[in-house]
């Protein structure tokens, strides 16, 4: 079989940031402030409502700089809560003013404070689960703990496995991702390599239904689902249609961090799993620290002084961007970066 990269013109096309609706024909969009990028788009676009729920996320981002942890989450959280009522009102939908998410009792009475005892539970109305219908998530368990949420987010995954040297790691970590055409059959698939250096004998029993393994020489994966597309290069409006479909079926359980360069990881199923966007269990969780934050700040401190104080610490310093930067470009459909890098156009 022989493949080679499908294209616009010269232009790669891999994974998008945007779940849905990626516009493939644009170049990337370098910006050293995505809140004034997705401003000017939102106004272009005459989304009144979206940009002043994105406002209110920018200012309260702003006043959330330097803030200790102890306070950080109240405020970040009306960041985040105002960024997801943005992305839902930009794609018309209604918005319902209630969070939608909420602590569910799971302590006892004379229980220690633990994350793995501190309830999350998505309601039926609201913000919360708007985002879940949004992003079509398939988990059927509404009640989470805190400490499974943070398992399942990418961005602070690598602090979590160190935190708690029992778990498995949930995340395999991909390299060389873009989509392939096999010059004989037509078939378009997403290819991509894991890095060097991973366990591929251990986790590749654990993949999610939407990729399947590749044998040959190093360790690699594909999309279990093809499109046809009738050239390499030259697609049809149909053509990338379907590409964008492929990509948001892909995009359920391959996950990424941003940064300088995106790195993208494909999340693996079994115990501790939760088929949840990264923007829901992000928001969950700062949701619940909020509460904590505000009306328990002594068992806010608990945690901070117990064993996983670097992995609050870290979540309520790495999510933010993270989650600003799914918004930003789940709202635009564009793929946003940060410029002094030398990316694909």
């Amino acid at each position: 079989m022989t493949v080679e990269q499908v294209k616009i013109g010269t232009k790669t096309l891999s994974l998008t940031k945007a779940t849905y609706n990626s516009n493939f024909r644009m170049r990337t969009v370098l910006t050293v402030d995505p809140f004034d990028y997705v401003d000017l788009w939102l106004r272009r676009e005459n989304k009144d409502e979206a940009q002043h729920y994105w406002r209110q996320a920018k200012n309260f981002y702003r006043a959330a700089h330097g803030l200790p942890v102890e306070s950080a989450p109240l405020i970040l959280y009306y960041c985040f809560m105002n960024a997801a009522k943005a992305l839902l009102a930009s794609k018309g939908a209604t918005i319902n003013p209630y969070h939608g998410v909420a602590a569910h009792q799971m302590r006892g009475p004379n229980s220690k404070f633990v994350l793995s005892n501190e309830g999350i539970k998505i309601k039926q109305g609201g913000i919360a689960p708007a985002i879940s219908m949004y992003f079509n998530e398939t988990e059927t368990s509404t009640i989470h703990t805190l400490e499974d949420v943070l398992y399942n987010i990418v961005c602070v995954h690598r602090t979590y496995c160190l935190s708690y040297a029992n778990r498995m790691e949930r995340f395999i970590p991909l390299k060389r991702a873009s989509y392939v055409r096999d010059q004989t059959t037509g078939d378009v698939r997403l290819f991509a390599e894991v890095v060097d250096g991973f366990d591929w004998l251990r986790y590749r029993r654990q993949l999610p239904p939407e990729v399947v393994e590749v044998t040959g020489s190093c360790p690699a994966i594909q999309s279990s689902t093809a499109i046809q597309w009738s050239t390499v290069n030259r697609p049809t409006d149909a053509e990338l249609a379907s590409l964008s479909q492929l990509n948001a079926e892909l995009r359920r359980s391959i996950h990424y961090i941003n940064g300088a360069h995106t790195l993208w990881y494909v999340k693996t199923s079994g115990t501790y799993a939760i088929q949840r966007a990264p923007v829901t269990l992000m928001l969950a969780a700062m949701h619940r620290l909020s509460e904590i934050c505000r009306y328990k700040p002594s068992q806010l401190r608990s945690f901070l002084d117990g064993s996983r104080n670097w992995l609050l610490s870290e979540f309520v310093a790495i999510s933010p961007p993270q989650f600003l930067d799914e918004i930003a470009c789940e709202m635009t459909g564009h793929q946003i970066m940060i410029p002094n890098v030398r990316v694909p156009i």
